[in-house]
């Protein structure tokens, strides 16, 4: 945000509902993605912002490109780190294909996180998280293992997480919780939000790292690497940061700035 700022664009950055200092909805088990689509749009209307550049990491890339998606009049472009676009529904993440373990599959049972969340104070959660997400292994437990149980306490936090870091993010998930993000993505992640065309038309940029365990996703890294991901997105620019985790915009913040500025100028000026 502040290498932008510095470039003269204004940024934003905001807790989605369930997250952070947000509220929490009544209902968290009703959310879908189209609720964080909602939230978009009504941040962009409540500063009177009529287009925007979208970023989204991870899960947030979903809420980006589906709101460049519905709605098109509001987006300059898109930047998504460690995820592309993958539309929610029952083919979006293909647990059948991977352990029973999978991480993404074991939080998607109701109860399941939460008891193995609950052993454990919320910094520690994220530590693990961190730790255990940051390699380039898909997170996988045994049979008569929880996701937690992976992680080995005599890890350090990596060199690019600093105890501060681990310090704010723990302080707002004790204030939210995990009861909404885990419905949203994981547990929402099958539904249909009844998308009639899912083609994203304004300009993108994917940037992954090389070694981040999401492109041993059955079928993820040739859905990138071949360019099928542009059937649905054609103006995309794929990037690949050759010693990149999954985390790669807090392990390699130059260079993913970098990356982003040099996009935002390109875009900004043809919108101009």
């Amino acid at each position: 945000m502040i290498a932008v700022a510095n470039k003269g664009y204004r940024a934003i950055a905001f807790d989605f509902r369930g997250y952070g200092l947000s509220d929490q909805p009544l209902e968290p088990e009703k959310a879908t993605f189209q609720d964080l689509i909602d939230d978009v749009v009504g941040l962009l209307d409540s500063l009177a912002i009529n287009k925007a550049f979208l970023v989204g990491k991870d899960f947030g890339a979903f809420p980006a490109y589906l709101v460049a998606a519905v709605h098109p009049e509001r987006v300059s472009g898109v930047v998504t780190l460690g995820i592309p676009y993958i539309l929610p529904g029952t083919n979006s993440i293909q647990n059948h294909l991977l352990p029973e373990g999978f991480y993404v599959a074991r939080w998607q049972i109701p109860g399941r996180a939460e008891a193995d969340f609950g052993r454990f104070d919320v910094k520690s959660v994220v530590r693990n998280i961190y730790t255990l997400f940051s390699r380039s292994e898909i997170p996988v437990a045994n049979e008569n293992q929880e996701i937690m149980d992976l992680f080995d306490p005599s890890t350090p936090l990596p060199s690019w997480f600093s105890e501060e870091d681990l310090s704010v993010y723990a302080s707002l998930y004790e204030k939210s919780g995990f009861r909404y993000a885990l419905q949203v993505p994981y547990r929402s992640l099958s539904v249909d939000i009844g998308i009639s065309d899912p083609k994203v038309n304004a300009p993108a940029l994917l940037i992954m790292g090389e070694k981040d365990y999401c492109l041993k996703f059955p079928g993820m890294e040739d859905y990138i690497r071949s360019g099928t991901v542009k059937q649905l997105v054609p103006d995309l620019d794929i990037i690949f940061l050759e010693e990149g985790c999954h985390f790669v915009h807090e392990q390699l913040p130059h260079l993913a700035n970098q990356l982003i500025i040099t996009f935002l100028d390109k875009h900004s000026t043809a919108a101009s």
